[in-house]
């Protein structure tokens, strides 16, 4: 399968919004907005995050949008995100996905979030080379209580 990172295109929004009020996925992320499934608030969230600095990727495995990846934040602090299909879970896309993005974001250091439990996503970041530097406590709205969550570093 060939992965490949573009700019985000307004077509592409529509297909993440799926992607991102799917509950499965939303129960596996957990950490999210509080309003997750308005259209409205997601939209302006992407207008904002497409006008800022960031570093906002849609990728494409075999030529469809299979996610989203972005590095986002104040110089010292930027974060990571990424988003896959759940239909691609499993298939290595995430961590092709993010060693795409980190090559073409080269400052240190990038930090990144998920859930303790999110195995998935702590082993992506792992083989890109993301290290757990904490843990807390933090509200999930996806779930609608508090789980732990852990903060890692990538400084290389």
């Amino acid at each position: 399968m060939k992965i490949v990172l573009r700019a985000v295109e307004d077509d592409d929004l529509p297909v993440f919004f799926r992607q991102m009020t799917d509950p499965e996925s939303l129960r596996m992320a957990a950490f999210g907005p509080a309003d997750q499934g308005d259209r409205a608030a997601f939209d302006a969230w992407w207008q904002r995050l497409r006008a800022s600095d960031a570093v906002s990727r849609t990728v494409l495995a075999d030529g469809r949008v299979a996610g989203s990846a972005v590095v986002y934040g104040e110089p010292g602090g930027r974060e990571v995100t990424y988003w896959i299909d759940r239909a691609d879970w499993g298939r290595g896309l995430a961590t092709a996905a993010l060693r795409a993005l980190l090559a073409e974001v080269p400052e240190r250091p990038l930090y990144a979030r998920a859930a303790a439990d999110n195995v998935g996503s702590l082993r992506v970041l792992a083989k890109c080379g993301f290290r757990e530097t904490a843990r807390a406590r933090e509200f999930a709205n996806a779930r609608g209580h508090e789980i732990e969550e852990v903060v890692l570093v990538l400084e290389s």
